[in-house]
């Protein structure tokens, strides 16, 4: 008897894993230079106050927001190839634009220092917003390839591993950033880190195409990304048909939307309040400029954590899954819940701060690992409920519903804490006054967020129910 010839399976899925996170931890980065050299580069060069800053990163999480409205439905028109292609160009123009902001400001402002304030915020505003709009692809195509190459009960995993890039990048920008603004000036630090994104375009360009018509995806690879549908053992690469999508306003009709965008909208902000203002925080409170050996370590060691940490959130479900046996939702649910307990260590940030600036930076650091992992299980559900065709468009929905909760708290934080520092001892919360006492109300804010955000999503959605559209 001639024995069975067993092929083995191919592991390509990871190679394209490993090119989201490369694109996330770009994206996260291009982000980060603008908080890690404004308190100590641009705001003494343009005279700028916390306000104006609140008022650059909240404009930005609603141009965010407003693109994500359009975002996902564009990535699901054009392809995950040719979508995330274009988005990451527009960001890294934009995110390169940024260094002829100063040169032009100084230009127009004819000598007036109001002038030069007023000019420079516009300036990068509008860099934000090309910015913006480049970087509200990234996640509806991020989620919508990783639905394509990795079946339902690794989803999870696979997105705690390219959404760790956020904190890689948020890890690796305080160590080269501010370096990069002290040696050759903050415009050229806005360059040499938007134009790594032009790099990642060649790559994705060479080895991304669908699993199906992938050279390098062998058949019992594919058969395992498709083991959740009627696809798996389909020899016949040609005949696979594409998924009928949900037309965009019926998207509202479900409450499994509404529960990925209450998630969303809870929750993103606090990530981005301490993405941009973490380090400005640091030197505020504790004198620790972004480019001080102190600076430095303190952000490289928040994100350390947050990096390491949030990785095993994606494994959470699937040990629930595979060894309790529940369905996808519920172990997803179950380590949600797990996670939103994290933020709660962020009461304590400030009053242990007292002590030593390290406290802070550990406990926001664990707060921040407890966003990431929540955040690789709640883009999942959205695999686990919509057909891979509408996949981007949820989750441009629910990030516009993100960017409008970060434009809520950074732009009000950024006028909360000049007026606290302006009333100083007149202003208490907490056995703090003036601008520490605001920074104690915001964090009190972000450590319940997510609990309410859970309660939400749970009372939308309380047991696993796919959508299943006729054919």
């Amino acid at each position: 008897m001639t024995p069975i010839q067993t092929v083995k399976m191919s592991n390509f899925r990871w190679v394209i894993c490993g090119l989201l996170f490369l694109a996330t931890t770009i994206n996260y980065m291009d982000r980060q230079v603008l908080s890690l050299t404004w308190k100590d580069f641009i705001a003494p060069d343009f005279h700028w106050t916390d306000s104006d800053y609140g008022t650059i990163t909240g404009m930005f999480s609603l141009f965010y927001a407003i693109a994500n409205l359009f975002a996902g439905k564009f990535i699901d028109w054009m392809g995950t190839k040719k979508g995330y292609l274009i988005a990451i160009f527009v960001w890294s123009v934009g995110a390169c634009l940024h260094a002829a902001c100063g040169w032009t400001a100084i230009g127009l402002a004819g000598g007036s220092i109001t002038a030069l304030t007023t000019i420079s915020v516009w300036l990068f505003l509008a860099c934000r917003l090309i910015l913006a709009v480049g970087e509200a692809g990234n996640f509806p195509a991020a989620i919508k390839a990783t639905a394509e190459y990795f079946p339902k009960k690794d989803r999870a995993f696979s997105t705690s591993i390219f959404n760790s890039g956020a904190s890689v990048g948020a890890l690796a920008a305080p160590a080269t950033i501010p370096l990069l603004a002290r040696a050759w000036g903050w415009e050229m630090a806005f360059i040499i880190i938007g134009a790594l994104g032009f790099i990642w375009m060649a790559l994705w360009t060479w080895l991304y195409e669908k699993p199906a018509k992938n050279p390098r995806v062998n058949q019992a690879e594919l058969n395992y990304i498709e083991q959740d549908n009627d696809l798996a053992n389909v020899q016949n690469r040609d005949n696979i048909k594409e998924e009928k999508t949900i037309p965009f306003w019926d998207c509202f009709k479900f409450k499994q939307t509404w529960s990925f965008l209450v998630g969303k909208f809870m929750t993103d902000g606090v990530w981005w309040f301490f993405l941009f203002w973490a380090p400005a925080y640091f030197s505020d409170q504790y004198g620790y400029t972004s480019d001080s050996t102190m600076g430095i370590l303190l952000i490289f060691t928040l994100y350390a954590i947050v990096t390491v940490v949030s990785i095993g959130g994606g494994y959470l479900p699937t040990y629930f899954v595979e060894k309790k046996g529940m369905n996808p939702y519920l172990g997803r649910m179950r380590a949600m819940f797990i996670f939103a307990c994290f933020p709660v260590l962020g009461l304590f940030a400030q009053p242990l701060g007292a002590y030593s600036a390290w406290w802070p930076a550990i406990l926001i650091g664990l707060l921040g690992a407890g966003h990431q992992a929540w955040s690789a299980n709640l883009f999942s559900t959205i695999g686990d409920m919509f057909p891979k065709s509408t996949i981007g468009t949820i989750v441009g929905l629910g990030t516009m519903a993100g960017g409008i909760g970060s434009m809520s708290i950074n732009l009000g934080s950024g006028k909360f804490f000049d007026w606290a520092a302006e009333q100083g001892a007149n202003f208490s919360f907490f056995g703090f006054d003036g601008k520490p006492a605001a920074y104690m109300v915001v964090f009190c804010i972000c450590a319940v967020a997510y609990l309410i955000g859970w309660f939400i999503m749970k009372t939308l959605v309380p047991k696993y129910k796919p959508i299943v559209l006729d054919q």
